[in-house]
């Protein structure tokens, strides 16, 4: 059953009436998690099954658990090391590559155990030393060995039935500013990104990757638009010349590197309008309310239905449950390998 564009946050730890009748709104597709929707393990799986419960459609649950700074469930999970520390605090690339692998690995499998479909992981941008969203989020400085070490990381998350989201297209790390806070510009040629910062999103894109999330950053010599909202980098650059077939999702439309596009309405029909299959609209219930009341969303024309059908594709698949894989050999052996590198 295909799957709609709109993914939306939580207020608690707890689904509220109103966000039961939100998810069962047709433009309604998915729910990503903070950390304020956790307080324990128990409690986020009774939320689990009660976003599946609350609609007869399926919806595709999200995180941003990467490790390091940005990982949204703590006590009762291992604790995560940021990217960066997994190449830098190995002693050979092959150590490396199966740190990657086996971090990759444990983080899908917690989420997967609990039945959340997917982490937006790996980050693919390139650490230039200069962006503090980015840093050691990032695998690396060279291209080269991000593309290793992503090719790792998203065979690990496949391992444990998790779909891969590279981020942030076509690459984040050159900028200073957050784009949390400000639109980011980024005044090299198309040039001088293509060989570097687009090297792993190109790379991976025969190896496994299965969604692309672009940055909301401007390239002015490309184009005028942030690349979420750019036909020239969505559809000219990353579909046709790339050839990536997977889905692509919008960084949030709440962040000020979005605002450029109008209003949440506004911003929700460029994003889809320039090829985003799903778009996410955080940490704002209004904007959500205006985006479901007054954006023009055809679900009939062949673009979404092409955009509802690829979203299937980051279903998670069946995996063991939590008690299950606590009790193997294998996640005490790699959680304390991975919790080394903290």
């Amino acid at each position: 059953m295909p799957i709609a564009p709109l993914m939306l946050d939580l207020k608690g730890t707890q689904l509220q009436a109103e966000e039961r009748e939100l998810l069962k709104h047709p433009y309604c597709g998915g729910v990503i998690f903070f950390s304020r929707n956790y307080e324990d393990v128990g409690q986020l799986e009774q939320l689990v099954r009660d976003i599946r419960a609350a609609t007869d459609k399926p919806l595709l649950i999200g995180v941003d658990h990467e490790g390091g700074r940005v990982q949204r469930f703590r006590e009762g999970f291992t604790r995560l090391p940021a990217l960066g520390t997994l190449y830098a605090n190995s002693e050979s690339e092959e150590q490396a590559l199966k740190a990657a692998h086996n971090h990759a690995w444990l983080m899908a499998a917690e989420l997967r155990a609990i039945d959340i479909d997917f982490s937006f992981a790996p980050v693919l941008d390139l650490d230039y030393g200069v962006s503090q969203v980015i840093g050691d989020r990032s695998f690396h400085a060279d291209a080269k060995i991000v593309s290793l070490m992503a090719e790792a990381y998203i065979a690990g998350m496949h391992e444990a039935g998790m779909a891969a989201t590279g981020k942030h297209f076509p690459g984040h790390g050159a900028v200073v500013a957050d784009s949390h806070l400000e639109i980011p510009v980024d005044d090299r040629a198309l040039e001088a990104i293509g060989p570097m910062d687009m090297m792993p999103f190109a790379d991976l894109m025969s190896k496994g990757l299965d969604a692309v999330m672009p940055a909301h950053v401007i390239y002015p010599s490309v184009d005028s638009q942030p690349a979420g909202f750019s036909n020239v980098w969505l559809q000219d650059i990353l579909r046709k010349q790339l050839g990536f077939e997977g889905v692509i999702f919008s960084d949030d439309l709440n962040m000020e590197g979005a605002s450029f596009a109008g209003n949440y309405a506004e911003r929700a029909q460029a994003a889809l309008g320039a090829g985003c299959d799903m778009i996410l609209l955080c940490n704002n219930r209004e904007g959500v309310i205006q985006v479901l009341d007054q954006a023009k969303i055809d679900l009939n024309v062949e673009s979404c239905v092409a955009s509802m059908q690829r979203l299937e594709r980051m279903q998670g698949k069946a995996y063991m449950n939590r008690s299950a894989l606590l009790d193997t050999q294998r996640w005490s052996e790699i959680n304390s390998e991975i919790s080394a590198f903290v």
